[in-house]
């Protein structure tokens, strides 16, 4: 189907409205979560033969996350559409007010290659659950994955309903310039701001889910043995490429020497001596973002890992120093397998020099100490933190997942992801009587009775 027909096919689906009763809607939820237990191996292949992704972390990752936000929709998304009764104000009394949750309409998904079922998956449960119909586009990047869930989504749902368009880039511009009532992105920032200014020609609403450099801070009072553990697997996994991956670690300098000890000593441990050769370790997505990363390990002392192998678009776990804020590594994502290693001394430091940085999408503090953690939190713009750990709360249904700044706009995830595909609407009931005369002209002494009897 053309993509100028698609909005066309589906505004006439949502407006018969087969698919708005919560009924409905948790029955398309339980379809959705059948076909990922059903077709569990297949879809690890998929990402296997685009990422090289171990099939432990798509499962993980991908799958039961996309399952588990599907569980805690069917649990609670009656509630979340029932009408909301809120008082009414002096000036509108007497009446009924309520507030009403009201699905978009026609929705657009953008996903991602480096995470190509859950990213493209969980904001879909958030459309299915608000009472959306979605027109999904994967990324070309990650082929073999977006021809298996165009095929998977195409056998489970009505494509006047929900269907997957795949494509490069024109198709994307294609996509975008079509009135959809609600744009879901994610991806890069630079690439953000191309799909907001397509949003804005029209006035449609987006949530941009972006990246940027997520900061590790391990203070001298951590304990650098599982700071090192949780940090280089939240590094990692997927080869580094994880928008929410620790983007570069600054540590204090009591601790430093003890940190890179421990990350060398979790990388082997992980990997291998040999990690090409470990079937736990991802792969480069391809040539460009091989040569990008390859080359911001320019002028840097390689502490741990450094090699690579162009052919199989290879890069070892890498541990990087002799980095100072100025080197071009610290200017851009790495969104890579490269972990350079930043020293401080004053506490106040972390706050000061993140602050001048753009928004991270996440920001990772290891620290016994809670003042030095509440500083840092309050100090520094972020999307979301974890303390003593990585990644992990993303994990969370109840906790919101989104950016701030140039991470992205907007927030998903358990009920926020229902609020993110839907949006509030007033109703106030009033019977025609009474009706008194003052609101109506001529009005005479009215506006003084009436500061008299709102500004008392």
């Amino acid at each position: 189907m053309q993509t100028d027909r698609l909005v066309q096919v589906q505004r006439a689906f949502f407006e018969k409205g087969s698919h708005l009763s919560v009924t409905a809607r948790k029955e398309n939820l339980q379809k959705l979560r059948d076909m990922l237990l059903e077709n569990e191996k297949e879809l690890c292949s998929a990402v296997q033969k685009d990422l090289h992704k171990p099939a432990m972390e798509v499962v993980s990752a991908e799958i039961l996350m996309v399952i588990e936000e599907i569980d805690f929709h069917l649990k609670k998304v009656y509630g979340w559409t029932k009408s909301k009764k809120v008082r009414a104000n002096l000036l509108s009394m007497p009446s009924k007010n309520e507030v009403k949750r009201v699905p978009y309409g026609v929705t657009l998904i953008i996903g991602a290659w480096n995470y190509p079922i859950g990213l493209l998956l969980t904001p879909l449960v958030g459309a299915i659950s608000g009472g959306n119909c979605a027109v999904l586009k994967p990324s070309e990047l990650a082929p073999a994955t977006s021809a298996l869930l165009r095929k998977l989504i195409s056998k489970t749902f009505d494509p006047n309903y929900i269907t997957v368009v795949e494509g490069g880039v024109n198709v994307n511009q294609e996509l975008l310039d079509q009135p959809f009532d609600k744009i879901f992105f994610t991806g890069s920032t630079r690439v953000g701001k191309i799909v907001m200014e397509k949003a804005a020609q029209k006035l449609t609403p987006v949530t941009l889910e972006l990246g940027g450099k997520s900061p590790a801070v391990v203070h001298k009072d951590a304990d650098i043995k599982t700071a090192a553990r949780r940090i280089a697997w939240g590094k990692f996994m997927n080869a580094g490429q994880t928008c929410i991956a620790p983007d570069f670690v600054l540590v204090h300098y009591e601790a430093k020497l003890e940190l890179i000890d421990q990350l060398k000593k979790a990388v082997k441990k992980y990997y291998g001596k040999n990690p090409e050769k470990s079937d736990d370790y991802g792969r480069i997505i391809n040539q460009q973002n091989f040569e990008r990363i390859t080359n911001l390990m320019t002028d840097t002392t390689v502490l741990h890992g450094g090699e690579f192998n162009a052919a199989e678009r290879f890069i070892a776990p890498t541990i990087v120093g002799d980095v100072d804020w100025g080197h071009p590594i610290m200017k851009e994502e790495i969104f890579g397998p490269v972990l350079p290693i930043i020293g401080y001394g004053d506490q106040k430091t972390p706050g000061v020099q993140l602050r001048q940085m753009p928004t991270p999408l996440a920001l990772y503090i290891f620290s016994e100490d809670d003042e030095f953690v509440e500083r840092v939190i309050a100090s520094v713009p972020h999307g979301g933190a974890c303390v003593n750990d990585v990644v992990m709360h993303i994990a969370n249904p109840n906790l919101p997942f989104g950016g701030a700044g140039s991470s992205g706009m907007g927030q998903y995830h358990g009920e926020y992801s229902f609020e993110c595909f839907t949006r509030p609407q007033a109703v106030m009931r009033r019977n025609v009587w009474p009706d008194p005369s003052f609101r109506y002209p001529p009005y005479g002494k009215k506006l003084f009775l009436l500061r008299k009897l709102l500004l008392r």
